[in-house]
């Protein structure tokens, strides 16, 4: 969700205001996402490099992920969505960590769709805490490192119980996916768009996933053998 900053600077506001205009664009683009049926969303919130930023505007996020966390509650199990933050969260302060369990599990029930708010997050240290976890049991001679494989290091990953990425979208123009979901990725379709977050749309989350469904997928075949097999 990229360009919340730019969108505000642009206007002669400061960053804040983007992260604030930022929080419509979630509901809209959740709500286009349920209205098709999608059953996961994850949307990259906050990065572990984030930490680096101005620290008045890093304190300023937590704060509006606070009052979001506290006021979306409600309007998430009315429309059966399950709340599910991935990352370290480790680092946030004890009434942040209070809130985030509160809202899972206030919404652990919900079946219809699962949100991902991925915040202190990061696809190296995603794939850097599945590797400990199986050293770990490798050490406590629960598991042979000859059994260590793609799926056993999938099924240590964060959102490990979802469907892998079939796509991923990035608003604010750059051209690049900045170390997030790197492993559940691997075979995404891409769309990269010019559009800053908060003027992202449900007409835009539509025509992304429009380009998605005219892509041929072939995840290492050709297209005559995807053919074959529709």
């Amino acid at each position: 969700m990229d360009g919340n900053g730019r969108w505000a600077q642009n206007q002669g506001k400061q960053r804040v205001f983007g992260h604030r205009a930022g929080v419509k664009s979630v509901r809209r683009t959740v709500s286009a996402a349920r209205e098709l049926g999608i059953k996961s969303v994850t949307l990259f919130a906050f990065s572990s490099e984030n930490w680096g930023r101005p620290s008045t505007e890093v304190s300023l996020l937590m704060e509006l992920f606070l009052k979001v966390l506290k006021r979306e509650i409600k309007e998430l199990g009315e429309n059966g969505i399950r709340l599910k933050v991935v990352g370290d969260t480790s680092r946030f302060s004890a009434r942040l960590q209070k809130q985030i369990a509160t809202a899972e599990a206030e919404t652990e029930h919900n079946t219809d769709m699962v949100l991902n708010i991925a915040a202190n997050y990061g696809g190296r240290w995603d794939i850097a805490q599945a590797a400990q976890q199986l050293a770990q049991q490798v050490a406590q001679g629960q598991l042979d490192a000859e059994q260590i494989d793609e799926k056993r290091l999938s099924e240590a990953l964060c959102m490990s119980e979802q469907p892998e990425v079939d796509l991923m979208i990035r608003t604010g123009g750059d051209t690049r996916i900045s170390n997030f979901i790197l492993w559940q990725a691997a075979y995404a379709e891409l769309v990269f768009t010019p559009i800053l977050w908060p003027d992202f749309d449900k007409a835009d989350f539509y025509a992304a996933i429009e380009s998605f469904c005219q892509r041929q997928r072939r995840f290492g075949l050709i297209g005559e053998q995807i053919e074959a097999s529709a």
